[in-house]
């Protein structure tokens, strides 16, 4: 009992005094990814004149407020106990290594719902390697460990065209999704491939604020019989089965006019891409 004692009091601090500190500079280091603590205190929800005394270490937050902070963040409880350099130094985190984990750590990993929601997206983007021929399909974008990952599957006629298997296993695509200032990028792969895509998506101000518009470029040489980059659409269906069921059934390779009004719209095939 007594080594266990000691062992709680050399780990963590006990005065009340020091234990603010901690937490005060564990929220001033989270919170160094973000330009504008005002509009970080927008996101928490949290008022700024309270934010700025947890800062200074002058109080602590209530337990709600805290799980909102610790969600928010992709930290546990022990921000209020431990100094947060030494709570996130996870050696299989690659983003949380030292080399680049002030480049691109949570800051980028942690994907606002707001921002992205979760749920069914219908895309649509020129095919690679017909100018004539659209990819048209659903991807599913979702939440684990406080990280945003997305998932779909290839037309089989796009993997026709390649040589490659057409089972389900060998079309599967998978990515996860950063923060970038200006909307979202995802760096995406098929199952153990060695080639990538790597796709930005910014939102459109649309009528449902359910549109977003960006670029794809894949990981390959240059040839002059096919394409490197291209518009891309994305759009949530959210609780809108009969888009998920139409797009399901129509999904794969198409033409044009097979492509909803709006996507045709925003790939804007008249003008150039750069």
């Amino acid at each position: 009992m007594k080594l266990t004692q000691n062992v709680t009091e050399n780990s963590f601090a006990t005065d009340p005094v020091e234990l603010r500190s901690i937490f005060g500079d564990n929220l001033r280091l989270l919170a160094a990814d973000y330009a504008s603590i005002a509009g970080l205190c927008r996101e928490l929800g949290i008022n700024r004149t309270q934010f700025n005394r947890y800062l200074t270490g002058e109080s602590f937050p209530r337990p709600d407020v805290l799980h909102r902070i610790c969600v928010f963040f992709g930290v546990d409880a022990r921000v209020l106990l431990e100094r947060v350099d030494t709570i996130m130094a996870k050696p299989n985190d690659l983003l949380s290594h030292s080399v680049i984990k002030e480049f691109l750590g949570n800051g980028s990993v942690h994907v606002p719902e707001n921002d992205f929601p979760s749920g069914l997206y219908r895309f649509s983007r020129p095919s690679f390697m017909d100018d004539n021929v659209f990819v048209y399909g659903l991807i599913q974008v979702f939440r684990e460990n406080d990280y945003t990952f997305l998932r779909g599957y290839e037309p089989k006629e796009a993997m026709r065209m390649q040589g490659l298997r057409t089972d389900a296993a060998s079309r599967e695509f998978r990515g996860i999704v950063l923060r970038q200032e200006q909307g979202i990028a995802a760096l995406v792969a098929r199952h153990r491939a060695m080639t990538c895509s790597f796709n930005f998506l910014s939102p459109v101000m649309s009528y449902d604020n359910n549109f977003w518009e960006g670029y794809a470029s894949r990981t390959v040489r240059e040839n002059l019989n096919s394409r490197r980059a291209a518009r891309m659409v994305y759009e949530h269906l959210p609780n809108n089965r009969r888009a998920v069921f139409e797009t399901a059934r129509l999904g794969g390779l198409c033409r044009l006019e097979d492509l909803p009004v709006f996507h045709r719209r925003m790939l804007r095939l008249d003008e150039p891409f750069r």
